[in-house]
């Protein structure tokens, strides 16, 4: 029903990203799951490189924040096996890519989480950090950590 639901959104789930380093995609514990940080790429190709607010407009920061918010629920499904087994989002942590003097990540962060509330409903209501930041891995201009609680 999840999936039904990202696809009649226009968003197809992608394949689970691959670690750059040495660390897992996600982890369960108990029913929980939290994700490694997630870049806004597409079969391992990033989309999004830079900074926020410098050379990538806030407009294309919430199109990454959607991807890697994609990419998290893909690593999550690969743990749980459904989606629909996700009670409730529970938290969002969006580390923007910010050029000096952006100060809108939260308007950035609101790409994933407008999204999570169209997929999921009350479901997807989350608490969330949104960030600004100097740098991220392999010039990514955002990356999304996910928490979520299992039936």
């Amino acid at each position: 029903m999840i999936e039904a639901k990202i696809k009649e959104l226009g968003y197809t789930l992608p394949e689970p990203a691959k670690p750059l380093a040495a660390y897992i995609p996600a982890i369960k514990i108990d029913k929980l799951i939290y994700t490694a940080g997630q870049l806004p790429s597409v079969n391992g190709q990033l989309q999004y490189k830079g900074k926020v607010g410098f050379n990538v407009s806030e407009e294309d920061g919430q199109k990454a924040a959607v991807l890697s918010l994609l990419n998290c629920l893909a690593v999550i499904k690969e743990v749980c096996g459904d989606l629909d087994q996700i009670e409730q989002v529970v938290k969002l942590t969006v580390f923007v890519n910010s050029a000096d003097g952006f100060i809108n990540q939260p308007k950035v962060a609101n790409g994933a989480s407008e999204l999570l509330l169209k997929i999921f409903g009350n479901v997807g209501k989350h608490v969330r950090s949104a960030v600004g930041v100097n740098e991220l891995p392999i010039d990514a201009a955002l990356e999304i950590e996910m928490v979520v609680k299992l039936k």
